[in-house]
């Protein structure tokens, strides 16, 4: 099994969108898409966390299947 180092992946992207959108935006709505996409990336980071610490293994992958970003329509 390879190693990905998925938990150090997530930390360093949820850094880099919090320091590319570290200065003042210019209107209400780039703002608001500013937040959303910290809290977004943050929220990855802190979701695979709690998958890295669960106990069983359907805890995990329950954890795991939060992490994981999907598309519902």
């Amino acid at each position: 099994m390879k190693n990905y180092n998925l938990d150090n992946r997530f930390e360093d992207f949820a850094a880099s969108v919090v320091i590319l959108f570290n200065l003042p935006p210019k209107s209400f709505a780039a703002d608001y898409l500013a937040k959303q996409l910290i809290r977004s990336a943050c929220s990855s980071a802190l979701n695979f966390r709690e998958f890295e610490g669960a106990g069983s293994d359907k805890d995990r992958a329950n954890k795991l299947r939060i992490t994981r970003v999907s598309k519902k329509f």
